[in-house]
């Protein structure tokens, strides 16, 4: 598998532009003194499909040739990747078959059935997911369109970055999840154009998970690419969206950057998760509360004047919320 250059990032860009929402980027007085420095929020909470999931989504599926999209395109996903999967084929007119494991959150599973799509329930295993998606795929003669381990997903994730970058040009850090990677590599490529063709410092671009799923972090640590342990599986972490195994092409794009990765607690993710709900009267899950797990347990060196933050999604389940579940 090639790894996607960075110049191709504009052009992905300028490709999805018309289809999606130029999200909106936050700061809080509060957050700042607390962390010491300017931080600032890219809201992909507010993108199609509550999720940034919808840029990769855009740029893999709506430039198919009919030959390719006739039968439809099928991925496997824990929510938002598969909503962004329905809507873009929704919008191109074809099928969409999304393999979801049987824990997903109702919030999701039913925004992937509002959209169009045939949901095929699978346990909540990397294995079950893929074997699942083999025998959808088999049935169907559909398009497999990864959720993060697919060249034109880790482009149209750039996209995110690379509007944030244009708005708050003075980034020095971007932080984001991570769980398959898209996003994290995406955003690597997106700071190495914004570099090149703004002729700007480099942008570092790193990255937090939780501790209860740290394969990216031993992936990292390794040189290849670690899965979630037995015990991370059956016992997994809040962060629904982050309960993956790091793709070959994001791992690459990670490693050839030397990306550093933090990891955070349990009570950590489910406390920054409220305090943005509280201070910024915005609902964000689990998954995009991490990289505010991180900064507000001072894991994160305050000597940048400028840290960056992608908020990735605001599909919550308001029947189950962390803080309710205390027993």
């Amino acid at each position: 598998m090639q790894i996607p250059k960075s110049s191709k990032v504009v052009t992905s860009y300028e490709k999805i532009k018309p289809f999606i929402h130029h999200t909106p980027v936050l700061s809080s007085t509060d957050l700042n003194k607390k962390i010491g420095t300017n931080i600032w929020l890219k809201c992909e909470n507010f993108q199609k499909v509550g999720a940034f999931k919808f840029r990769g989504a855009c740029n893999a599926v709506l430039p198919l040739e009919f030959r390719i999209a006739k039968n439809g395109v099928a991925t496997h996903s824990s929510g938002n990747h598969g909503q962004a999967i329905a809507k873009a084929a929704q919008i191109k007119g074809i099928p969409a078959y999304i393999v979801m494991p049987e824990n997903a959150p109702k919030v999701k599973i039913q925004a992937v059935k509002d959209y169009g799509a045939e949901i095929v329930f699978c346990e909540p295993t990397q294995l079950s997911r893929e074997s699942t998606l083999k025998e959808v795929i088999q049935r169907t003669s559909s398009h497999f369109v990864h959720p993060y381990d697919d060249s034109d997903v880790v482009l149209g994730q750039a996209s995110a970055a690379w509007e944030f970058l244009h708005e708050i040009p003075e980034l020095e850090l971007i932080i984001t999840p991570v769980g398959g990677g898209g996003l994290l590599s995406g955003s690597i490529l997106a700071a190495e154009a914004f570099h090149a063709n703004e002729n700007r410092p480099l942008c570092k671009v790193i990255a937090a998970e939780p501790e209860q799923a740290n394969d990216a972090y031993r992936s990292m640590l390794s040189g290849t690419i670690q899965s979630l342990t037995n015990k991370q599986i059956t016992n997994p972490t809040i962060a629904d969206g982050l309960r993956t195994t790091i793709g070959n092409i994001p791992f690459r794009i990670m490693s050839r950057a030397n990306t550093e990765i933090i990891c955070v607690s349990e009570e950590s993710i489910v406390h920054a998760m409220r305090y943005i709900w509280e201070r910024f009267n915005m609902i964000i899950e689990a998954s995009c509360a991490v990289p505010i797990a991180a900064l507000l347990e001072k894991k994160i060196t305050p000597s940048f004047k400028n840290i960056g933050v992608i908020i990735t999604g605001g599909n919550v389940d308001l029947d189950n919320l962390p803080w309710n579940n205390d027993s």
